[in-house]
């Protein structure tokens, strides 16, 4: 168990720590840092158009030489032409100032934009031309700093086992003189490390730097860059991946032309097979290196290029002809569409025209089906109007016998009184009898109420609904122990359906005059249509009749 336990405890010592990201997001904020390629560009060109703004003419020469070593350090990996011009005014403002450390260090700058342009004659001339034993301690860093980019740079148009060991013996010189608590002594002393193939220990150390450094840094692009060729060398393919594409992120970002990674990157997705992404990174290269001016870098590329450009071209032809298979197999599909549109169409006319014919047959039978349905109404209506007459008639035949009967027995009552004062010689009492009215005037009153007895037991609510047909304040008011007046007794026999003036005055013993009035108040009364008026007085009754 305590073996397990060291060995576990070895093993994640000994395991490299990666960055929190996982690859595919990196990869993601890769593709987004070549998005906005042209946009990181803007910014750094806008940065050094600011600090160009804030030059005053009355520099001295020393801040002048200063105020152009800026810029220098600005345009050194962004545009060496311009990087160029501002250290070749310095070598002018030292040779006025007759300052060979300003002279010595401006050719030195010099040579590594010369270097990296392809002007190796230039570039040597110059190394050669400075006594190393004058320098001074930060600018002896410098001279090996030249002398090993120098190799560096000609060694990729010219390669020699010479020239490597050239850049080992600067490297090794140039650590010698660095400070050791500076980073770039611990970049140096990691490089030399890994020149010797001590990759395990020249990972540690990187790792450590890379845990402790911010993404902006300007070392991060070199930290990811170096842990990326550690394990390109040890053909450990994912983590290679990861640290190129950090590199190459930090690089586009920061609008560094001078790079490596993205041709590094490219060649790991050659590798594995991916084409398309190989050549988009190929090609962001070669534009920042001819954008650059970095010979050196388009001479590296160059051969990269033409490999990766051959099997892309090789792909694009293959899509190129599944592209037209594709379009001959669209355009079958299109004329086969265009004829199933067509016979859809045709279909969907005849549908329409069945469409249209169900509608107006709908609509027919709509028609017919409202014809029945008033006629079905009118039969209601009809068969209503005989229920309620037969209903009358019944009513009425019950009462007519009844009153019949009535009028029959005081008929007899009336013969036998007369007959007795006839007997008894009262002839004055006969014919004050006779004379008087009394007895007709009780028994018409008896018969309107008898007739208003019957009407209402009929229809009820008659007072109710006749009112209803007036405007408020012409409403009918019944006196105390009244069921109908005159008006509504009218009304009454129109309801019966006796509307002839005359057989009305007659029953009620008026004269037609009076009958016309009362019609005619009545109608100038009406809340309703004074032509329709009449008509629902003869309607009054039957929703209660068909209830």
């Amino acid at each position: 168990m305590k073996n397990y336990l060291l060995f576990l405890l070895f093993v994640l010592l000994g395991s490299p720590v990666y960055s929190s990201d996982s690859t595919d997001v990196i990869l993601v904020k890769l593709n987004d840092a070549l998005k906005n390629k042209a946009h990181y560009v803007r910014l750094k060109e806008e940065r050094i158009l600011n600090f160009k703004k804030i030059k005053s003419d009355d520099l001295t020469k020393e801040q002048e030489y200063n105020y152009n070593k800026t810029l220098y350090t600005e345009y050194q990996k962004f545009n060496s032409d311009s990087a160029i011009f501002y250290v070749k005014k310095n070598l002018k403002i030292a040779t006025e100032l007759q300052d060979d450390e300003l002279l010595n260090l401006a050719n030195l700058q010099l040579v590594t934009l010369y270097s990296s342009s392809g002007k190796y004659r230039e570039s040597e001339a110059i190394l050669k031309s400075i006594d190393k034993k004058t320098l001074s301690k930060s600018l002896l860093q410098t001279y090996y700093v030249a002398y090993r980019e120098f190799f560096e740079h000609y060694a990729a148009n010219s390669y020699d086992i010479k020239y490597i060991q050239k850049i080992r013996e600067y490297r090794d010189s140039l650590v010698s003189v660095l400070d050791p608590n500076t980073l770039n002594y611990q970049v140096n002393k990691i490089q030399q490390i890994m020149s010797q193939k001590k990759y395990d220990i020249a990972e540690k150390q990187l790792l450590q730097l890379f845990d402790n450094m911010e993404e902006d840094n300007p070392q991060y692009a070199m930290i990811t860059y170096l842990l990326g060729s550690i394990y390109e060398a040890r053909h450990q393919l994912e983590p290679r991946k990861k640290f190129y594409a950090l590199s190459s992120t930090s690089d586009l970002k920061n609008a560094n032309k001078d790079n490596a990674s993205l041709q590094e990157l490219a060649l790991v997705f050659y590798e594995i097979g991916d084409v398309d992404m190989a050549y988009k990174l190929t090609q962001s290269a070669i534009e920042d290196a001819l954008y650059c001016n970095v010979q050196f870098r388009t001479l590296l590329m160059s051969e990269v290029y033409s490999i990766i450009n051959t099997v892309y071209l090789e792909k694009e032809a293959k899509r190129k002809t599944e592209l037209q298979l594709y379009l001959l197999c669209i355009s079958l599909l299109s004329a086969f569409l265009i004829v199933a549109v067509i016979y859809v169409y045709k279909q969907m006319k005849k549908v329409s025209r069945i469409r249209g014919e169900l509608y107006e047959t709908s609509q027919k039978l709509a028609e017919l089906n409202k014809d029945i349905t008033e006629t079905n109404n009118q039969l209601q209506e009809r068969n209503a109007q005989l229920s309620e007459s037969n209903h009358i008639k019944e009513e009425y035949i019950a009462h007519f016998f009844s009153l019949c009967s009535t009028y029959i027995n005081k008929l007899e009552n009336y013969r036998i009184i007369l007959n007795k004062k006839a007997t008894a010689k009262q002839f004055d009492e006969i014919y004050k009898m006779l004379k008087s009215t009394t007895l007709v005037d009780n028994e018409l009153e008896e018969l309107y109420k008898n007739f208003d007895i019957i009407f209402l037991n009929l229809y009820p609510t008659f007072v109710k609904d006749f009112n209803a047909l007036l405007i408020r304040e012409e409403q009918i008011v019944l006196k105390q122990g009244e069921l109908l007046n005159t008006e509504l007794r009218i009304f009454a026999l129109i309801r019966l359906g006796i509307t002839d003036s005359v057989k009305i005055a007659a029953f009620l013993r008026y004269s037609l005059s009076t009958i016309y009035n009362y019609r005619t108040r009545a109608r100038n009364k009406a809340a309703v249509s004074r032509n329709d008026f009449e008509e629902m007085v003869m309607k009054i009754g039957l929703i209660s009749l068909k209830v």
